[in-house]
């Protein structure tokens, strides 16, 4: 093809503030910064196999360029010619370095979700016009285009498919725009069912994919295109899902793969304060927009997959304006030990028989609901250990209390139960392990049988890469387990009646 061919140009959406925030001053000094780890001194040229922390999330940062496009909406706010003369040369040193299938390429270069770095590529190319980055383009719109490419279902794709719509339209392709639309709306309705649940299994990808479908949604405006109806449907069912994850204080409640400090302010709410969605989740509180309510979460549904967790008929529970059962959380994408024993079922608040073996991604039958105004209950079952665990659970709140039993029909279990760290053990007696913070608030953990019972320190997430000492309490070994979870508020803490 011709190179005169090849500059045949249509519009260039670019949309710059998808792309993550920097510190325009340390790129400029040849430093990037990114998922909080320390600064990295990038060299010249660009070393584009370096991985100094290790990290599989800081390497596919590195490549997907959106921070050199933040240089290119930097240049466009301040007209400072320095800023786009480095946006060029860190994609003209990234394009010569990194040819596809080429001797030394990084692995990272080309992979499915790199690849979609193209709208920084697009933005720069409104100001800079070369052979190379032309050709680029091209390539990457092939690429993207490729069907056996393309993670259909998946947040990649939904990025595989923001990039290849603008792409499109910068070549003048409307074929690869369209393609690009047809695949997101298809996705859609593939990974969000029609209650707005997610199949990835993480409220934080829920956010995550809510972003980027208004992403998505703004570019195929731009593009001339219409907006399909079922495309905006699953979005608007997303928020329902997002808002009854969010805990009351602003943090989505950290199931599969949510860090505990990622925050979900802002999105619509309505109408009932538990809602039970048929693809696993329990999402209940005692009232919208108050930060003292209670909050419970329970899983069931579909076997584990993509961001979720070995979390079945586990249960999370916050109460006047504190955490109280957490799980161990989302740690990294790193191929840890930690990592993987957070995804695993004991890290989180669930029956363990004492016999058996663990069977991963076992679905799990809610079998029963009742939900009233001011308690609710709930029946659960699976046969994850080739037995049949059931698990009961009720909700009571003015007071706050959560009491939950656990049986199978042959042998023994023990319940597991994890302190959100800020607790600490202050008694323990016949059965009873107290907890508090400190500052007069304290909760109350009773099992029945007593007998037996342990308290044992755990590391538990908290962020990112962050990891913090909490407690937890095993309930004794017993064919059943009652465990009733009472909550006393700190001294002068208003409680309705």
């Amino acid at each position: 093809m011709f190179w005169r061919a090849r500059t045949t140009s249509g519009r260039a959406i670019c949309l710059s503030d998808q792309f993550p925030a920097i510190k325009v001053e340390e790129v400029m000094e040849g430093l990037v910064t990114f998922v909080k780890l320390p600064p990295v001194r990038l060299g010249t040229p660009i070393d584009w196999t370096a991985n100094p922390h290790g990290n599989r999330s800081w390497a596919l940062h590195l490549h997907t360029l959106r921070w050199m496009g933040r240089l290119v909406a930097a240049y466009e706010r301040s007209g400072d010619t320095a800023l786009l003369d480095r946006a060029r040369a860190i994609t003209g040193d990234w394009i010569g370095a990194n040819p596809r299938g080429g001797p030394g390429t990084s692995p990272w270069a080309w992979a499915e979700h790199a690849v979609a770095r193209a709208p920084a590529l697009v933005c720069l190319s409104e100001h800079v016009h070369t052979r190379e980055l032309w050709d680029s383009l091209a390539e990457h719109g092939e690429v993207l285009a490729d069907q056996s490419l393309y993670r259909e279902g998946h947040n990649h794709g939904l990025d595989q498919d923001i990039a290849l719509l603008v792409v499109g339209c910068r070549l003048g392709r409307a074929r690869w725009r369209d393609l690009a639309v047809r695949r997101m709306t298809a996705s859609a309705e593939q990974a969000v069912d029609a209650q707005g649940v997610l199949h990835e299994q993480a409220p934080r990808y829920g956010l995550y994919v809510h972003r980027r479908l208004g992403v998505a949604l703004r570019a195929i405006r731009e593009s001339g295109a219409e907006v399909p109806e079922r495309l905006l449907a699953r979005r608007r069912a997303l928020e329902s899902y997002v808002a009854h994850a969010t805990q009351p204080d602003g943090h989505l409640v950290p199931i599969g793969d949510s860090p505990a400090d990622a925050r979900a302010d802002g999105f619509p709410h309505e109408g009932p304060v538990v809602r039970v969605f048929d693809g696993g989740y329990v999402f209940g509180r005692s009232a919208w927009d108050d930060p003292m309510a209670a909050y419970y979460s329970i899983r069931f549904g579909p076997g584990r997959r993509l961001h979720g967790h070995e979390d079945h008929l586990g249960v999370t529970y916050f109460a006047q304006g504190r955490r109280i059962l957490v799980e161990a959380g989302f740690h990294s994408y790193e191929r840890t030990g930690y990592a993987d024993w957070t995804r695993s079922h004991e890290a989180h608040n669930v029956p363990v028989p004492t016999s058996g073996t663990f069977r991963p991604g076992t679905p799990t039958r809610l079998l029963h609901s009742s939900i009233g105004p001011s308690s609710q209950s709930y029946e659960l079952a699976d046969d994850a250990y080739g037995m049949t665990r059931t698990r009961r659970v009720l909700v009571g709140h003015a007071p706050d209390m959560m009491a939950v039993h656990d049986s199978v029909p042959t042998g023994a279990l023990r319940s597991l139960w994890h302190f959100d760290p800020a607790l600490r053990v202050l008694s323990r007696r016949g059965g009873t392990v107290v907890l508090g913070d400190g500052d007069g608030f304290t909760v109350s953990l009773l099992h029945l049988p007593g007998q037996g019972q342990a308290v044992r320190p755990s590391l538990l997430s908290t962020g990112y890469l962050r990891t913090a000492e909490g407690v937890t309490v095993v309930s004794p070994e017993a064919p059943s387990v009652l465990t009733v979870i009472t909550v006393n508020p700190s001294p002068g803490t208003s409680i309705p009646l």
